[in-house]
């Protein structure tokens, strides 16, 4: 983090309607106004489709 910059490297997981299971992971660069509002946000993200056995993150969903 620098000024009103920051580089942000992230990875999480998803399903489609279908069931299909992704990891989604890349990195993100944000800038901030004088405000504080993300004034820009360059992300590179890619998904990877997986089986649910692969999956790493798994806790219960709160409803």
């Amino acid at each position: 983090f620098g000024g009103n910059r920051i580089a942000v490297r992230f990875e999480y997981e998803f399903h489609d309607d279908s069931g299909q299971w992704y990891r989604a992971y890349g990195n993100e660069n944000w800038e901030f106004d004088e405000l504080g509002y993300m004034k820009f946000r360059f992300a590179s993200i890619n998904d990877l489709p997986i089986q649910e056995s692969d999956r790493k993150f798994r806790w219960e969903r709160k409803t």
